[in-house]
């Protein structure tokens, strides 16, 4: 589902009935008539036009769909958006730089390790009464990942301590 642009060049195959009281303003069957477009989607498509008085304009949405009651298309499309708000809260904050796999089980399973990660983190910054922004945990985790310390020593504002092992076990190359 798309919004049709204003130069699209359409014919009007045929029309169906409206209630206009509902914002409802066209629901029509149409194809392609630009000679590339209509190459390359030869099929129907349905041309539903809505006026949304929330925002005080008219909206024109082209959809292959023409199962669904002409009034439900609107909404689909609102919540078209909602999917790519988080999709795009997705790639700002879970760091996925690629997927490991192509699967539909791989990418799923990847993005659930991901969101499960920041939740977990959110939740001990909330618990723990941290001022940092998970985006700032999430680094100092990512740095300290393999260093043997206390975790909490990793967020201390001064400059942590390493632990060094006793002095049995370490040589000793100057004696100050």
């Amino acid at each position: 589902m798309v919004r049709a642009k204003r130069n699209l060049s359409l014919d009007r195959r045929r029309s169906s009935p409206v209630d206009k009281s509902s914002g409802l303003r066209s629901d029509q069957t149409v194809v392609l008539s630009a000679t590339g477009s209509a190459k390359l989607y030869p099929d129907e498509l349905r041309r539903v036009s809505f006026w949304d008085a929330e925002n005080s304009r008219r909206l024109v949405l082209l959809s292959n769909n023409f199962l669904v009651p002409a009034l439900a298309i609107p909404p689909i499309y609102r919540l078209r958006w909602q999917v790519e708000l988080f999709f795009k809260w997705v790639k700002q904050h879970l760091r996925i730089k690629a997927f490991y796999g192509t699967s539909e089980n791989a990418v799923k399973t990847q993005i659930w390790v991901a969101m499960t990660v920041y939740v977990r983190v959110a939740i001990v910054r909330k618990r723990l009464g941290w001022e940092a922004s998970l985006y700032e945990i999430l680094q100092i985790l990512s740095v300290t990942l393999f260093e043997k310390m206390p975790i909490l020593q990793a967020f201390e504002r001064s400059s942590p301590r390493p632990i060094l092992p006793p002095a049995a076990n370490q040589l000793i190359l100057f004696d100050f």
